[in-house]
């Protein structure tokens, strides 16, 4: 398992983003050598982990439960197949393309060590947004990709460092109550009865997400 590019996003205007000032990082490149990971701070203040890279709707995106996102080279290798044309390592707005990892299967609070520094916890699946469809040119993207459901996964940071191209990842911890990120998004778009499973995964939960399943369990129990 390993990481075959670290990529980060430079703001630009586009038409198609809600973002106050019309711009995004989505559009995000492979870095040349290593990028510093650090937890960023809360979400509304802090953006991305990664130095370098460009975090532009603070309400919705970045923060420390989402400050870095994976996805896994194989499911952009699924996803050319079905749109029958090539996507770049970095194109779904991902910081970290993997090789040898299921991304979307990892279990939330499963942690990866990536290099010798960098120790990173899986929080939550990816949802998708009206930036990300149209910076994808795909009619139908949000429905599209919320009805597959390979999600990728955004991380937290454990203890920062750097990481670079090449890096080895490996798991170095996974918890035993079988919520994974891609389970995570079903609960949070499609399967809401899922909310109720979620809870055995804890405080790894992105905070949001453990608060929308208490509060679906406080409202099953009324």
């Amino acid at each position: 398992m390993k990481l075959l590019s670290v990529n980060v996003g430079r703001p630009r205007p586009v038409p198609y983003t809600s973002q106050p000032d019309g711009v995004t990082g989505i559009d995000k490149q492979p870095a040349e050598g290593p990028v510093r990971v650090a937890a960023p701070g809360p979400k509304g203040v802090g953006a991305s982990g990664l130095a370098g890279d460009a975090v532009c709707d603070t309400r919705h995106h970045g923060g420390d439960d989402q400050a870095v996102y994976a996805y896994a080279r194989e499911d952009l290798d699924a996803w050319e197949r079905e749109l029958g044309r090539p996507l770049a390592n970095g194109c779904f707005g991902e910081n970290l393309t993997t090789d040898g990892l299921d991304v979307s299967g990892a279990l939330i609070g499963e942690r990866w060590r990536i290099g010798p520094q960098v120790v990173l916890e899986v929080t939550a699946g990816r949802i998708p947004c009206a930036t990300f469809q149209g910076h994808m040119g795909e009619r139908g993207w949000v429905k599209r990709f919320t009805r597959k459901a390979a999600t990728g996964a955004y991380l937290r940071v454990i203890e920062p460092g750097e990481i670079r191209s090449g890096d080895p990842v490996e798991i170095v911890y996974r918890p035993e109550h079988g919520v994974t990120a891609a389970m995570q998004f079903r609960a949070v778009t499609t399967e809401r009865e899922l909310l109720p499973r979620l809870l055995a995964a804890g405080e790894a939960l992105h905070s949001e997400t453990l608060a929308q399943a208490r509060k679906y369990v406080a409202r099953q129990r009324a």
